[in-house]
C-alpha cells in the first residue's frame, strides 16, 4: 500500500478515522546518513524511517507528517511530527517512546510522544520555526565536529556580518535569498510577493571560541533560505561582497538570485513555534 493510500485511508488531514487517536511526536536526528526528511521512493528519507519503526514496533500502519522538510544532510534538534494510531494500542507516552527508539536507527531518536487534539496538524498549525547555523573558524576541524559545521578558516569582517544579520530582522521579499523548488517557472516566483515573503524576528550572532553560531527565529522559511542567507553572510564577511550588495538582495526582487549556499552539514533545526 503506497503513502498515499494509507494518508487516504487515514484520513489525515481531516482528523483521526473512528478508532484512531493523533499523537504529537518531537524527533532529533543526525541528518548525515540520510536524504532529507522527506519520505522517497527509493527510501532514505527520515519520514519512510520514522513509519517504519512504528510498523515494526506495533504492526501498526501509519503516516507520520512533520512540521516541514529538512534537506539531506541538514540535522534537526526538535522536529515536530504527528501521526495517527489505533486506539487499541493501550501504549503510555514513555512506551511509545522506548518501543519507537529500539527499531530506529541510533542516528534518528524520539525525544517526546503526546497526546494530541484530532484537528493538530505538526505543519499547519505551526507559527513558526528557529534554525542555528555553526561555522568552525579554526584550519584544524575537530573530528567530532565532521559533518557538523561548515568550517571557513580565514579572515571574517564581523563589522559587516553583524550589519548584514540587523538587516534581516523584519518583514521581507526573500526571493533572492531562497531557491526554486521547481512547482512553478521563476518568472511566475518572482511577482508572486505574498508566497516569498517572510518576517524574521531575530537574527543573531554568538561566537566561543573557534566557533559561530548563527541563530534565526521567524514565521517561516523558504526552501535552501537560511543556507543561502549563511553563505551570502560569509561572501560578505570574506571581502567577496559588499553590505550593500546583500541589502539589495532584500530590497530589490528583481536582484540576480544569490548562489552562495552554505553546505548542509552546518544547519539545525533548533525547535518549532505553536
Amino acid at each position: 500500500m503506497s503513502r498515499s493510500d494509507v494518508e487516504s485511508r487515514l484520513g489525515l488531514n481531516k482528523g483521526p478515522l473512528p478508532g484512531h487517536r493523533r499523537l504529537r511526536l518531537v524527533v532529533a536526528y543526525c541528518g548525515t546518513p540520510w536524504r532529507g526528511w522527506q519520505g522517497l521512493a527509493i527510501r532514505g528519507g527520515i519520514q519512510d524511517e520514522l513509519a517504519a519503526a512504528v510498523l515494526k514496533a506495533t504492526r501498526a500502519e501509519t503516516v507520520v507528517h512533520g512540521s516541514g522538510r529538512t534537506d539531506a544532510g541538514v540535522h534537526a534538534l526538535a522536529q515536530v511530527a504527528h501521526m495517527d494510531v489505533p486506539v487499541s494500542l493501550r501504549m503510555s507516552d514513555e512506551a511509545w517512546v522506548n518501543s519507537i527508539n529500539a527499531c530506529l536507527p541510533l542516528s534518528i531518536r524520539i525525544v517526546e510522544v503526546s497526546g494530541a487534539e484530532p484537528t493538530f496538524h505538526s505543519r499547519y498549525d505551526a507559527k513558526g520555526k528557529v534554525y542555528r547555523y555553526r561555522i568552525w573558524r579554526s584550519a584544524l576541524l575537530s573530528p567530532f565536529e565532521a559533518d557538523r559545521v561548515w568550517q571557513v578558516h580565514g579572515p571574517l569582517d564581523m563589522e559587516a556580518l553583524k550589519t548584514c544579520l540587523q538587516s534581516l530582522v523584519g518583514t521581507h521579499n526573500f526571493v533572492c535569498l531562497s531557491a526554486n523548488r521547481g512547482d512553478m517557472p521563476e518568472t511566475l516566483r518572482r511577482v508572486l510577493t505574498e508566497k516569498t515573503t517572510r518576517t524574521l524576528y531575530r537574527a543573531e550572532l554568538r561566537e566561543e571560541g573557534d566557533l559561530l553560531e548563527l541563530e534565526f527565529e521567524g514565521d517561516g522559511f523558504l526552501y535552501k533560505m537560511v543556507r543561502l542567507i549563511v553563505g551570502s553572510l560569509v561572501q560578505v564577511a570574506r571581502g567577496r561582497a559588499t553590505v550593500e550588495w546583500f541589502q539589495g538582495l532584500l530590497t530589490d526582487a528583481q536582484s540576480v538570485q544569490s548562489n552562495q549556499m552554505a553546505p548542509a552539514a552546518g544547519l539545525y533545526l533548533v525547535r518549532v513555534l505553536y
